[in-house]
């Protein structure tokens, strides 16, 4: 159904509130854990208010994934205007965008959205298995969103992919190849090693002049980790919504991820490799309360936890 609502120009910039207002630009997963069903449960554990526009409807589980449909690019457009002809954006987060034809209707929207607007992209590129998710339009068209995004946060093999180079094999090539990749485009990159075999869980954030901000930690025993790239991506957006400092929000970030990773086992969801837990610190805090979350739901823990009791 479409309807003859006049587009209206983008909504001006307002004084940023306490609840960031971050805008996800990506996927869908019917099962819960990656994509924007991650993106909003991520934003939300990390204090935003988040929305969603879908560039691609998949049929997949946590043992892969099925079937993939990609609406007409237009109706991504109309999607992108409904929320911003009306919402002042805080922050944006990309992922999946499945063809070339999608990314250049976000591009164009992204032109006419306020500098001052951050974006952080997550380059859904290459799959868990190793195979490449994009043809070489679409990987290209990736490329090109680069000069207006503030943050790019790729895996490993993503992040050769975008410079045209063999998967890095050690932390030392991984750092190189993102200070390579932000003095190109003039961007800064997440270089995360969660696909280094080893017990070093570090990212950094490395800049356009070679600045590197580390953050170490610890890797975690689980083999849920679906959908992490989608958490950590939303997580980091609408934390630098919220503080303005980009160290902070991955200091912040990687905590937050690190517990729903400790948490990820305890959910059970599916039979293969399962999503973290979001919420596993609001699960801490409702056992640290005493109570449990039966029959009448969240609201009575929230009330008590509210209350300091």
């Amino acid at each position: 159904m479409t309807t003859n609502a006049p587009h209206q120009p983008l909504t001006p910039p307002a004084p940023r509130g306490p609840v960031p207002r971050v805008l996800a630009v990506a996927g869908s997963d019917p099962s819960g854990g990656a994509g924007v069903q991650a993106d909003l449960k991520s934003i939300a554990a990390a204090g935003g208010y988040g929305m969603a526009a879908l560039t691609a409807l998949t049929a997949q589980n946590t043992c892969g994934v099925r079937a993939v449909h990609v609406p007409p690019p237009e109706f991504l457009a109309a999607q992108l205007e409904a929320v911003s002809d009306d919402v002042a954006v805080d922050a944006v987060k990309i992922g999946m965008l499945a063809t070339a034809e999608v990314a250049a209707v976000l591009a164009d929207w992204l032109r006419r959205t306020p500098a001052s607007v951050p974006v952080v992209l997550d380059p859904v590129m290459v799959a868990t298995s190793g195979d490449r998710l994009l043809d070489p339009a679409g990987e290209e068209a990736i490329r090109g969103l680069l000069a207006r995004c503030d943050v790019v946060t790729p895996n490993l093999p993503e992040l050769g992919v975008l410079l045209g180079e063999p998967c890095a094999a050690d932390w030392s090539a991984a750092l190189a190849q993102g200070a390579r990749l932000a003095a190109r485009w003039q961007v800064r990159v997440l270089v995360k090693g969660g696909h280094l075999a080893n017990d070093h869980a570090a990212d950094a954030l490395v800049g356009p002049g070679g600045d590197v901000q580390q953050v170490d930690g610890v890797r975690v025993g689980t083999r849920h980790t679906h959908g992490t790239g989608c958490s950590l991506s939303s997580g980091l957006a609408t934390r630098y919504a919220r503080e303005g400092d980009w160290r902070r929000a991955l200091v912040g970030t990687k905590a937050w991820l690190t517990s729903a990773l400790t948490g990820a086992d305890g959910l059970g969801v599916g039979r293969g490799r399962g999503p973290v837990d979001h919420f596993a610190a609001l699960r801490d805090v409702v056992v640290a309360a005493g109570t449990e979350p039966v029959g009448g739901g969240w609201g009575p823990v929230a009330q008590r936890v509210s209350a300091g009791s």
